[in-house]
């Protein structure tokens, strides 16, 4: 009986038991998938195969339970294949693995729509059939060769497979409890307060309570989000694995630092950039093993996904050991495009900035992998997005380097407070650098950019009143020292108001577009402050003026 059939499908016990085991069920697919990728590069290794086995098993329990048949053939199919594997009846080459992952594929297909009783199509009837040939004859592996691993995921419906959850301690719940029961005794202490109309300061005392459960539960909550980032790191190697198979290279995923911690809702966003960089990595980076040998590296080249927290905000580093970026292309290519004048001299960050350009790509022909100039843009974008900066470096024939900055979550951010015309914005704190006073002379010349001297060196800066079209004039003027990818630059601003906790409220979909803005915040008196796009705001200031390096 398939799930189509069942008589209880509709029953919403049934129903909530669905979706458990939808949410479930990703958290174990990840695991053997990626267990199949270590047994890969560790055969016979016994506490791995041990691993797999419970994973699969549960997996088939769980289904068997929820009358899902399909699923339980699906993975009852795959102990079978692991089962000859572990007597070592089966060599755990490259196409046994491919059918293995084939198969993990299709539970990852399936398992989203379970509940919508879909039939088992005919792709996924015959990687049941592939699966099973496997599992009775060692013959069935070379009709694995016939498909690349990865073809039964490419009908995956991403919204489908999106599971929003989150695990928490039950000790985290116990303690928010307890707190929101302080907080609700503390406002009913205040009430009582404010009726009798005692004394301010005992009101004042009672706030402060209040306040520090608050304080606490914030943060509680937070840290509640927070989640490692190993497992979106560890799940590009099956990209790195299939994609280096497609292009005819070798390759090997190294993940550092998976243990750093960030909000769960940066690493959803991080998933896509992670995606396209392997990818960009494999295609244009990592050499042929031939030309590799040839240049005496390692034919099996290394791309390193590393992690690690600096001053609020967490740092991602994508490197490879491939070629690295061909400025005299890139440049040539630029020139091209119009996006560099003929003749003139660029300097080479300038260059390695241009690859996140719309359109822009080395590729000489359009291929399934590379060639639109789409990849790196939607990386630049997806990061500025999460108020985050993103840089490239590298040098010829040793590798490249990206590098990622970004909050370490998107809810509440550390601001500094400026006032320009009479309108508040915030500025993420962890972006500012310093604060000085504009010169007189600068002052008077209200020009809407420029350059002043910063202990002995040029900063390039921009008058906030102009950028936005405000009227009036300030008697006084400052420049907060802001960083960005590229230096250091600077904004001028009326007043400065000074470091502030700040809640980032979405903007409303007629203003998401919005260039320069990267969000909004109630202010106490009632009032909306703009949360400045530094990245954008330095592309402007930068615009005719020397970068400060």
């Amino acid at each position: 009986m398939t799930i189509a059939d069942s008589p209880v499908r509709l029953d919403p016990e049934y129903a909530e038991l669905l979706r458990l085991f939808v949410a479930e069920s990703e958290e174990g697919l990840a695991s053997l998938e990626q267990g199949l990728l270590a047994l890969e590069a560790r055969p016979g290794d016994a506490e791995l195969l041990s691993t797999l086995f419970r994973v699969a098993h549960t997996l088939k329990g769980n289904a068997a339970s929820l009358g899902l048949t399909d699923l339980v053939a699906l993975a009852h199919a795959l102990e079978d294949v692991m089962e000859r594997v572990r007597g070592l009846e089966l060599e755990t080459n490259r196409d046994v693995i491919g059918t293995l992952l084939l198969a993990v594929d299709a539970l990852r297909e399936l398992v989203p729509h379970a509940k919508a009783g879909a039939p088992l199509s005919e792709a996924h009837a015959a990687v049941l059939e592939r699966v099973r040939a496997l599992a009775a004859d060692s013959a069935g592996s070379s009709a694995a060769a016939a498909t690349t691993p990865g073809d039964a995921a490419a009908h995956v419906d991403p919204e489908a497979a999106k599971t929003r959850s989150l695990r928490v301690a039950v000790s985290t719940l116990d303690r928010i409890l307890d707190l929101i029961g302080e907080i609700t005794v503390a406002r009913g202490r205040l009430r009582q307060v404010l009726e009798a109309g005692d004394d301010a300061l005992i009101a004042l005392e009672v706030e402060r309570e209040a306040d520090r459960s608050l304080l606490e539960l914030q943060e509680l909550i937070l840290r509640a989000r927070m989640v490692p980032v190993g497992p979106a790191f560890r799940s590009q190697a099956r990209s790195v694995r299939d994609l280096a198979a497609s292009l005819r290279k070798q390759a090997r995923l190294v993940v550092e630092g998976e243990d750093v911690e960030v909000d769960t809702s940066v690493i959803a966003h991080l998933r896509d950039p992670l995606t396209h960089m392997v990818r960009n990595a494999l295609d244009h980076g990592i050499e042929p093993p031939a030309l590799r040998k040839a240049r005496g590296k390692d034919p099996c080249g290394t791309i390193r996904l590393s992690a690690y927290r600096d001053a609020g905000n967490i740092v991602v580093e994508l490197s490879d050991d491939g070629s690295g970026l061909d400025l005299e292309r890139i440049a040539e290519r630029g020139r091209t495009l119009g996006l560099l004048p003929t003749g003139a001299q660029v300097a080479d960050a300038e260059l390695r900035r241009l690859i996140f350009e719309p359109g822009f790509s080395t590729a000489d022909r359009v291929t399934d992998v590379s060639g639109r100039g789409v990849g790196m843009d939607v990386v630049r974008r997806n990061v500025e997005a999460l108020r985050g900066s993103i840089a490239v470096s590298g040098e010829a024939g040793v590798g490249t380097r990206f590098t990622i900055r970004l909050p370490l979550t998107l809810a509440i951010i550390d601001g500094f407070g400026v006032a320009v015309g009479g309108e508040t914005y915030v500025i993420p704190l962890d972006a500012v650098v310093e604060c000085l006073e504009l010169g007189a002379r600068e002052e008077r010349a209200g020009a809407a950019s420029g350059v002043i001297q910063r202990r002995g060196q040029a900063l390039p800066y921009l008058r906030l009143r102009h950028h936005f079209g405000l009227h009036g004039a300030a008697e006084r003027e400052s420049v907060v020292v802001v960083r960005h990818e590229g230096g250091l630059a600077g904004l001028a601003v009326d007043e400065l108001l000074g470091e502030r906790q700040t809640v980032i409220k979405p903007l409303g979909s007629l203003f998401r577009e919005l260039p320069w803005i990267a969000g909004s915040a109630i202010q106490g008196d009632g009032r909306l402050a703009l949360i400045l796009d530094v990245p954008a705001l330095m592309r402007s200031a930068l615009e005719g003026a020397e970068m400060v390096r």
